[in-house]
């Protein structure tokens, strides 16, 4: 798998996804078998570079090569100009958001209100791809609405103006994330084009990540929330792609050390503050499912300290050990939740 003149290691990415793919979460990804991500988005408004939350967003520090920024917006020119802005402060590959269902995004006609608007579309694509001399992909839905489905219009865009790849989640706006996503269409997409395609939507186990790259006939697979609180799916995917069987769960004691790290990271990356309140929903994913969570995390929601949150972890994973030595989930359908 190529992004213009990046081999990555393998087709497995991680999906841009708002308050969850901060610099700690891709590079942790990463290390446990990602062969890619993608930063969550940042936005278009030159105005908003200052703030606090962008800043962040765009601290690329250590990051493994390729780095991948997603810009957000509706305008050609602030999308350019956020394209070189980006590009000067260490982004490598450069990502356009047309695929985010958010009220908030699409009211401003940015994510996927932009599939309304095809001239728009083209306008955009081409304004980015022109004002960079880095690759630049897409991020995208089927269509705005179900029954009005452009995708195979709007991936013909994206090809001439020059986009290096396309991920494409089989759903459209309308949907949000409800019902199945649709692959039979990102394959007719990916025989419509010559560049890379990435199938996205629903695929939450090794045995899923093989179903969807067979029906699909994509070039990659990008994985969004199953990897929330189990970024070590990324290893188990590439092990059963590679030998058609699944790894052992992980021993208690390995993901102890994960998430201790994990934390430790969010937090020097986030401050006190932040960091204490961020990291309640990557605490919560990670036990999601173990034995004695649901009482773990009420308890834990309450906490207000980074050195507290750190305590009742550790405590937590120290009696998870004392009864398995492996991770064991008492409710294996919290696997597909989390």
């Amino acid at each position: 798998m190529h992004i213009g003149p990046y081999q990555l290691r393998n087709r497995l990415i991680v999906a841009p996804m708002a308050g969850v793919t901060d610099r700690p979460f891709r590079m942790l990804c990463k290390r446990l078998g990602a062969g890619h991500a993608v930063s969550e988005m940042i936005t278009s408004n030159a105005m908003l570079y200052g703030s606090d939350k962008t800043r962040r967003r765009a601290n690329f520090e250590g990051e493994l090569a390729p780095v991948a920024v997603q810009i957000a917006g509706s305008d050609p020119a602030q999308m350019a100009e956020a394209a070189r802005h980006n590009v000067a402060a260490g982004a490598q590959i450069i990502d356009i958001n047309m695929g985010c269902p958010a009220k908030k995004v699409c009211n401003v006609l940015a994510g996927s209100a932009l599939l309304q608007d095809e001239d728009r579309v083209a306008r955009i694509l081409d304004a980015v791809v022109n004002a960079v001399a880095v690759p630049v992909t897409l991020k995208t839905r089927l269509g705005f609405k179900n029954g009005e489905e452009n995708i195979l219009r709007v991936a013909k865009l994206a090809e001439d103006s020059g986009i290096a790849a396309l991920a494409l989640h089989g759903r459209t706006r309308e949907d949000m994330y409800n019902g199945a996503a649709r692959y039979e269409l990102i394959a007719e997409v990916k025989r419509s084009l010559k560049i890379p395609v990435v199938a996205n939507g629903d695929i939450t186990s090794p045995e899923k990540a093989r179903q969807v790259l067979d029906a699909t006939g994509a070039d990659a697979i990008m994985i969004g929330r199953a990897a929330q609180g189990r970024p070590w799916i990324f290893r188990e995917i590439e092990h059963y792609l590679a030998t058609g069987e699944h790894l052992p769960p992980p021993r208690v004691s390995e993901i102890h050390a994960i998430l201790i790290e994990h934390l430790q990271d969010h937090y020097a990356f986030h401050g006190e503050y932040s960091g204490c309140r961020i990291a309640r929903k990557h605490i919560a994913w990670y036990t999601n499912g173990l034995r004695g969570s649901n009482e773990f995390r009420q308890a834990m929601y309450r906490l207000d300290s980074t050195a507290e949150q750190l305590a009742a972890v550790d405590s937590y994973f120290k009696q998870l050990a004392q009864s398995s030595e492996r991770l064991v989930y008492q409710d294996e359908t919290a696997l597909a939740a989390a």
